[in-house]
């Protein structure tokens, strides 16, 4: 009994000194785009906050700061492991940069479909990956998405690994993004979101990457003439979660963050998966001109020098654990 009632006075003195014995605690995420509704990060920042508060009886509040106002992706991800951010939603992209091991779900041409890379990453593949998180300081308590990643630029349509040949693509600080790129004749020019819109106005690059989630909610029918859709990386999103934090909430809010992350997760996939049905045609109406299909074997076989590189960063049997998975 003394044991336990010292381990309650220690976390009351933690909950204190973070200022969670208030009546209220408001914490900070940060995400790259826009608010809801108006981006895939600003519904799923939209719902995790509703159910923090309804799960929580209003003790936590959830104050969002959205279209990149607390810097890159990277830099958020930062301040959440150094502490100074509570929360961030971001992709994948710069999280290897912190967690190596996350970099395999970037693969070019990994999953099958949506279906599938949920199933991936809400299985135990996924959430080994998430384990991986608190050794570099970190909590991610969910996947969520941002969809299948296309390609957008301002010289030419692409429609063969040829047409890619010295094209100046922004790419996600990724190092597995890169290589694919690289190895598609591409010039990959790794670059901060903030940045980008300015890069594609001056021409500083040719095009970019990514979900029509982001496409459409970035308004890149402004600043770029051509869109293929290639589908050639599927790219999930994460709740991240600072240490400081996690570490003085009881046994009871810890589920319902967790809980509430993952409501969070699904009402982004929904989003993409609407957007996915109409984003297209929205995207045409705006005058981009659009690439329907590749043929994906062509670009695999131009891309096996950079498989081989993954196969040993990896390893080819966690690779084929992704792709066969059912």
């Amino acid at each position: 009994m003394k044991r336990e009632f010292l381990k309650f006075l220690a976390l009351a003195a933690a909950l204190a000194a973070s200022g969670m014995a208030s009546a209220q605690t408001t914490l900070r995420m940060g995400y790259a785009l826009a608010p809801a509704p108006n981006s895939h990060y600003g519904v799923g920042a939209g719902t995790f906050a509703e159910e923090i508060a309804k799960r929580t009886q209003g003790r936590f509040r959830i104050e969002q700061y959205p279209n990149s106002q607390l810097g890159g992706e990277r830099e958020m991800i930062e301040s959440v492991q150094l502490g100074t951010l509570d929360l961030v939603a971001t992709s994948s992209g710069p999280v290897p940069g912190f967690v190596p091991e996350t970099g395999i779900v970037d693969i070019p041409f990994l999953f099958r479909d949506p279906a599938h890379a949920r199933s991936v990453l809400d299985g135990p593949i996924g959430q080994e990956l998430l384990a991986k998180f608190p050794a570099k300081n970190l909590i991610a308590l969910a996947w969520g998405e941002q969809g299948f990643r296309h390609l957008t630029n301002n010289k030419r349509p692409v429609g063969t690994p040829e047409d890619m040949k010295g094209l100046k693509l922004r790419t996600m600080e990724n190092p597995v993004h890169i290589t694919a790129f690289r190895t598609l004749g591409a010039a990959p020019t790794p670059m901060a979101w903030p940045e980008v819109i300015t890069g594609l106005q001056q021409g500083t690059i040719d095009g970019q990457e990514n979900p029509i989630s982001v496409i459409t909610s970035a308004k890149l029918s402004q600043v770029q003439k051509y869109l293929t859709l290639t589908r050639h990386v599927y790219s999930p999103a994460v709740f991240i979660m600072s240490p400081k934090i996690w570490s003085v909430l009881s046994d009871a809010d810890k589920k319902s963050f967790q809980e509430a992350s993952k409501l969070a997760a699904a009402a982004m996939r929904k989003y993409v998966d609407d957007l996915e049905k109409k984003g297209v045609d929205d995207l045409k109406a705006q005058g981009m001109q659009v690439v329907m299909a590749i043929d994906t074997a062509k670009f695999q076989s131009i891309l096996a020098p950079a498989y081989a590189e993954y196969a040993k960063k990896y390893g080819q049997a966690g690779i084929d654990r992704i792709k066969n998975y059912k």
